[in-house]
């Protein structure tokens, strides 16, 4: 009888040995293990909204004639988009249109500033 509970016991320890292994890798995924990530993209695509809705700001205000505004809000949108994440194509290449549109609006150059607000605007809303 002590030989059965012997074996009983190790058989026992086995399947808890094997169980453990298997479900506590699997646990974050369903517990509360991955909420600082989850913080992280929530983060992340507000600040693409953010960037999206600063450079139609952007656009309207240069559709009249308000350039100071214009390089205002791009210049916010550029900072929303660069907190936006990385590898994202489309942000990328608002991003780049959103400098130059600064850069066309602070040389008083609002018809370049406002072609490239549109362009940010186009990609920045592919983007998210």
């Amino acid at each position: 009888m002590k030989r059965s509970t012997t074996q009983r016991a190790i058989v026992l320890a086995g399947v808890l040995a094997v169980v453990a292994t298997t479900v506590l890798p699997i646990q974050p995924v369903f517990g509360g293990g991955g909420g600082a990530r989850r913080d992280i993209l929530r983060q992340e695509a507000q600040n693409r909204t953010d960037a999206l809705d600063h450079a139609t700001e952007a656009v309207d205000h240069s559709k009249q004639g308000h350039v100071a505004e214009l390089v205002a809000h791009a210049e916010a949108a550029l900072q929303h988009a660069l907190n936006g994440g990385k590898d994202r194509p489309h942000v990328d290449e608002g991003i780049a249109h959103l400098k130059e549109a600064i850069e066309h609006g602070k040389a008083g150059h609002a018809d370049v500033a406002t072609k490239h607000a549109e362009t940010a605007v186009m990609h920045l809303s592919q983007g998210r």
